[in-house]
């Protein structure tokens, strides 16, 4: 069944109204009909399955036929802090991030971000980066649309908003040299179920000397994944992948 997240106005308490993209995808792209069964998410993350009532010129309703109690999302709240890098990297990050589980992504200017997005750049592609992480929750399945950071942090905001999480990592190429350092497994064995994890991956070129020293300072823990360098956009994935594994399939 088809999944859409639906703004909390939208709904009562035994119909939902999808309009806009949504009724374009249903009629347009799915091409369904009055009767056929679709997955309504809330924004609290409750999902309805519903049976389409009505098709009008701009607006689909559904019946609710009854609320789902199963979750997708992970047992914890990670945060990806990405190094803005170059070309569309972001706009992949951000799709294949949310459908391994992300909960929040946050993109910040590092010492080594060779390119560089100014206010009126970052309004101008905010409204692309929510439909992607729309889009790509709908595909997932996931109960919740992950946050996009409103704009791009500078790495001192992203030090002192570091406080608010309780796990903070940060992947660090000098660990792959270090074949003493500790697995991951050792790592994620001191995360609690619930617990909201931030996970910082550099930008093309990875962390700066002076960057790595203030993210320690600040209480991130320098990780590796596995003995391979790799590059921005496959190192978030890997982080996920890896919770994921650990706290869904492992337990």
């Amino acid at each position: 069944m088809q999944r859409y997240f639906v703004q909390a106005d939208k709904w009562t308490e035994y119909e939902v109204s999808l309009n806009s993209d949504d009724f374009h995808h249903v009629v347009n792209v799915m091409r369904m009909v009055v009767g056929d069964i679709i997955l309504c998410s809330h924004p609290d993350g409750m999902t309805a399955k519903c049976k389409i009532q009505h098709i009008g010129t701009e607006t689909v309703n559904a019946k609710i036929i009854e609320w789902i109690a199963d979750s997708a999302e992970l047992p914890i709240k990670v945060s990806i802090a990405q190094g803005l890098p170059k070309g569309d990297k972001w706009e992949y990050i951000l799709q294949k991030a949310t459908e391994l589980g992300a909960s929040e992504l946050i993109a910040f200017q590092g010492d080594r971000s060779v390119v560089k997005w100014d206010e009126k750049k970052v309004i101008k592609k905010r409204p692309r980066w929510e439909k992607i992480v729309k889009e790509a929750s709908e595909q997932a399945h996931r109960n919740k649309i992950p946050t996009v950071s409103g704009g791009v942090w500078t790495f001192d905001s992203l030090l002192e908003r570091s406080v608010h999480y309780d796990c903070k990592f940060f992947a660090y190429e000098e660990e792959v040299r270090d074949r003493q350092s500790k697995k991951l497994h050792d790592y994620f064995s001191n995360i609690n179920q619930g617990a909201s994890v931030l996970i910082c991956i550099g930008p093309e070129g990875g962390f700066s000397e002076q960057e790595a020293t203030l993210l320690k300072k600040s209480s991130f823990q320098p990780v590796r994944f596995g003995p391979r360098i790799l590059r921005t956009e496959t190192a978030p994935l890997y982080a996920l992948s890896s919770l994921s594994y650990y706290f869904e399939e492992m337990r």
